[in-house]
């Protein structure tokens, strides 16, 4: 039977409380409700200005999924939306939306790289790094390390998470100052450096099957329209795994994204607290990046 559940004044139906939606870990929906509402405080601020897109996992992880991104007609009236390319987005700014979104079995939160406030410009530059097959985690992290020595030497400040999955992203704040296609020409520009200056760790190759044992520097994911997995979203793994920021210093001492999970996300916020906030008070890039990018527009 489903149960009736006010939060924040909103009163809805938590449809099959008792579903196992992560069966390895445990997590039924029920479960899962809780750890999200705990972990709201750190999700709503990296999602309130931004249109999102879930995936849904109606069975559970093991299920059968989809992509979801227009807002059903029979989405309480309640929940904030933002109209782009004809589609009605969700603004998930709230826990009753949040709490929402949970009972649709929505197992992933996905957001665009621009706020709706300003559609036009990416908030951060995103690499994100992504292991061929038959890499390791180990391997990610690796040239994450090789990465941020570079912008180390350029004086360039830069955030690193798990995805959750296999991979990890790093984040340099930008203030939303460069437009998409300044965007795309400086990470191609990175892009094509790392893979030359680490030729047998990091390709550029779009084709999967001529990338070998390289990692991926995907420079192309970052785009208007497209979306990444979303800080403190969960994943549709069997160990409940979460998209965490971690230190630097955690990445040369060695992590896997399974350290992360539902089950003990809170208890690590409450000692880390939210260690991408930096990347919500950024108005403008550092000068040393705007420097940097100013060279590289002009050598093109």
């Amino acid at each position: 039977m489903p149960e009736t559940i006010t939060i924040e004044g909103k009163k809805f139906k938590i449809s099959n409380p008792e579903k196992l939606l992560w069966p390895e870990a445990g997590i039924r929906k029920i479960d899962y409700l809780a750890r999200m509402i705990e972990l709201s405080p750190y999700i709503i601020p990296h999602a309130q200005n931004r249109l999102l897109t879930t995936i849904r996992y109606p069975h559970g992880i093991h299920g059968e999924s989809f992509f979801s991104k227009n807002l059903p007609d029979y989405a309480p009236e309640w929940i904030n939306t933002y109209e782009w390319n004809d589609t009605q987005y969700a603004i998930l700014d709230s826990v009753p939306t949040l709490a929402w979104f949970v009972n649709m079995a929505a197992l992933e939160f996905h957001t665009s790289f621009n706020t709706y406030q300003n559609l036009d410009c990416p908030t951060s530059l995103v690499f994100d790094l992504d292991p061929s097959e038959g890499q390791k985690f180990e391997d990610v992290a690796e040239v994450a390390l090789l990465i941020k020595e570079v912008l180390d030497s350029l004086a360039i400040t830069c955030y690193i998470k798990t995805s959750g999955a296999t991979g990890m992203q790093i984040y340099i704040p930008t203030g939303g100052k460069y437009d998409y296609e300044t965007a795309r020409k400086v990470n191609e520009f990175f892009g094509s450096y790392f893979a030359q200056k680490y030729p047998k760790k990091i390709t550029i190759e779009r084709m999967v099957e001529k990338r070998g044992h390289k990692l991926y520097f995907d420079y192309l994911q970052m785009w208007q329209g497209k979306t990444i997995t979303m800080v403190y979203s969960p994943r549709a793994r069997e160990k409940a795994t979460i998209s965490m920021p971690v230190t630097w210093d955690e990445v040369k001492k060695g992590i896997t994204p399974e350290d992360y999970t539902l089950n003990n996300a809170l208890e690590r916020l409450k000692s880390t607290g939210d260690l991408f906030e930096p990347l919500l008070k950024a108005k403008e890039p550092e000068k040393s990046l705007d420097e940097v990018v100013k060279r590289i527009l002009e050598s093109q």
